[in-house]
């Protein structure tokens, strides 16, 4: 109850103002308490106010205040009533518009308050040298405050110019990490697509042995005809995974074979002469996987290490542990780079790429910098939906 009445006081500009008036209306009481003005209680009360009740809709309608308390303070000089400390009010009304109003409007009030000031000082004060300090003093005073809400104004633009510039990052950031993810999945697709053409080819080449061996080689027949039983439940599963993924229409090329896990000396090979001492190793009976997610493991090392290489620094080094379980096959990359120090250029989205492979084979993947420094990559796929019957 308490935070909801918070919010509604908070949020309602005139109890808002009104905080504001109540301290300029308390102090004004205490100067009619010590008979500070020739004046009765009643006419004092009325011209303070006349002067302080508008300032409740300062920020509400802040021109028409600021008009009503000049006119007001028009008629005090005209009825020769001397000044009071709810004339405050005529300052508070030309710091509004500074504030919230443009440059023109703020221009406009600032002269208002000085020719108000002009003729306090010449009807309020005897003596030309009395005169002359009176309104200096008044002038700084409404300069001052013009001056103070003008500063409030250039503020409040910068604020909102700084939030809309987050807003619009935060827009463009999460724009940049869709287009990649869809970028990414669409390089999924044409490589999942040409593992399917692949084990379709090898389908082909099999049926067509086993039309030629049938009648002088039955054994070698029934060989082939397991062979594409088998190819073509592969095909279908990466099939069905290849429709879960957004394809982009170009020209991706002639179909090539896929690198697999048999490729990965080939790419430490490659690291290696890249120049990154590197440590490889395999734990466990390898497992028997589709070509889809073969190309998984394969590109998720490739990335992390090519990670490695541009962000790990001259003196980092490597080790791939590849672990392959009952139903599962674990990677781990890890280096001794420079970590969470590294400089991103702020184009990478390898991590992404990674985790959208993972995840097409309900796998994941974890990656961050390491409490003792360097980086890891850590990735699990299952397995065990390739191996059944």
């Amino acid at each position: 109850m308490v935070r909801r009445l918070w919010n509604w006081c908070s949020g309602t500009l005139p109890v808002v103002d009104g905080f504001l008036a109540a301290p300029l209306f308390l102090l004004s009481l205490t100067g009619l308490l010590n008979d500070g003005y020739d004046m009765s209680r009643l006419v004092f009360s009325a011209w303070t106010l006349s002067l302080l009740l508008p300032l409740l809709l300062r920020r509400t309608f802040p021109r028409s205040v600021f008009a009503v308390v000049c006119l007001v303070s028009f008629a005090q000089v005209v009825a020769n009533v001397p000044p009071l400390l709810a004339n405050v009010g005529v300052l508070v009304g030309l710091y509004t518009i500074a504030a919230g109003h443009s440059y023109r409007w703020g221009l406009a009030a600032l002269a208002v308050a000085e020719v108000g000031a002009v003729l306090a000082a010449l009807r309020f004060v005897s003596g030309w040298e009395d005169q002359r300090y009176t309104l200096l003093t008044l002038t700084v005073v409404v300069a001052g405050v013009w001056l103070l809400g003008l500063h409030m104004r250039t503020r409040r633009a910068y604020l909102r110019s700084l939030e809309e510039r987050a807003a619009r990052l935060e827009r463009e950031r999460d724009t940049e990490v869709q287009v990649a993810m869809a970028a990414e999945r669409a390089r999924i697709a044409r490589e999942l697509h040409d593992v399917v053409a692949h084990n379709v080819s090898v389908i082909v080449v099999q049926a067509d042995g086993a039309s030629y061996a049938i009648d002088t080689d039955t054994g070698r027949a029934r060989q082939a005809l397991e062979t594409i039983s088998v190819t073509g439940r592969q095909a279908l599963a990466e099939m069905r995974r290849m429709l879960g993924v957004l394809r982009e229409s170009d020209d991706a090329g002639p179909y090539v074979p896929q690198p697999g896990v048999a490729q990965l000396t080939e790419l430490v090979e490659q690291i290696r002469d890249a120049g990154l001492p590197l440590d490889f190793g395999v734990e466990g009976v390898p497992l028997e996987m589709s070509e889809g997610r073969q190309l998984a493991v394969f590109r998720i090392v490739q990335e992390a290490l090519t990670n490695t290489l541009r962000h790990g620094g001259p003196r980092a080094s490597a080790r791939v542990r590849i672990h392959y379980g009952d139903d599962a096959v674990e990677l781990r990359v890890t280096d001794d780079g420079r970590g969470a120090a590294a400089a991103a250029d702020g184009r990478g989205h390898g991590l992404i790429g990674m985790r959208e492979r993972a995840a097409v084979y309900g796998g994941r993947v974890e990656a961050g910098p390491r409490p003792g420094g360097g980086f890891e990559v850590a990735a699990l796929i299952p397995v065990r939906e390739e191996v059944r019957r």
